[in-house]
């Protein structure tokens, strides 16, 4: 059994299989959490194949009980946490004026709402890891437009802000006993999730999952008397 464990969710592409490889790498055990279970399913065995412990669960972080079973297989297979990657998250543009409830609740639940119960339901095992190497680690993926604001996608960066305001406020309530929560906020990443801005910014001009997971590679090894509160990642000439 691995010496160290995390959960990665939104693990199928993009950002969150980056980091679970990344993961792998540094000797954790992992468990991957997403919504299509085919996706995850070769997420899952293309990091088996090269060898790293990785196994998947197909999960709509949306719902409490689905977050709770995540925790839960977690707990049985590892029986210890150590990293909490809080990367799921949805985005549908509209003006104000056109925002449909269903869209609403569902950027309130997968970017914001599953975060905060992932924290409850994961605290004792992070509390455990705290108290054995003073450094558990928790990241939660925001977004530059959890920076500023954003017209015309209103709801997913106010989703987006409340991450960054989330993890502040985790690091005020959490970070004495060893509990660290950094929010990362990426300008555009090449993932499924950008493909609708390609026409517009080639996927070479983004910035690369690679990226992100390298950043939190750094923080898995800063020593328990630094906290990185958040990381803003943006591309060649972009505001910030």
């Amino acid at each position: 059994m691995a010496d160290r464990a995390a959960i990665v969710t939104g693990a199928s592409s993009g950002i969150g299989l980056a980091i679970a490889r990344m993961l792998g790498e540094e000797g954790y055990g992992v468990t991957m959490a997403a919504r299509r279970a085919d996706k995850l399913d070769a997420a899952v065995a293309e990091l088996q194949d090269e060898g790293f412990d990785v196994h998947g669960l197909a999960a709509n972080v949306a719902a409490e009980d689905a977050i709770q079973s995540v925790v839960a297989a977690h707990r049985e297979r590892y029986g210890r946490l150590d990293v909490l990657v809080n990367n799921a998250g949805v985005g549908f543009a509209a003006p104000a004026g056109e925002i449909q409830t269903k869209r609403l609740d569902m950027q309130l639940d997968i970017n914001l709402r599953s975060i905060v119960i992932f924290y409850r339901e994961c605290l004792d095992l992070l509390k455990a890891a705290a108290g054995e190497h003073a450094n558990a680690l928790v990241v939660n993926t925001a977004s530059i437009a959890g920076k500023h604001g954003v017209g015309g996608n209103a709801v997913y960066a106010a989703t987006k802000h409340g991450v960054v305001g989330w993890s502040a406020s985790m690091n005020s309530e959490l970070s004495h006993l060893g509990i660290k929560s950094t929010a990362l906020c990426p300008g555009w990443v090449d993932t499924p999730m950008s493909d609708f801005i390609k026409e517009h910014v080639k996927p070479e001009q983004m910035i690369r999952p690679d990226d992100i997971a390298e950043a939190v590679r750094y923080l898995l090894k800063v020593s328990p008397a630094c906290i990185v509160p958040e990381m803003m990642f943006v591309r060649p000439g972009d505001s910030l």
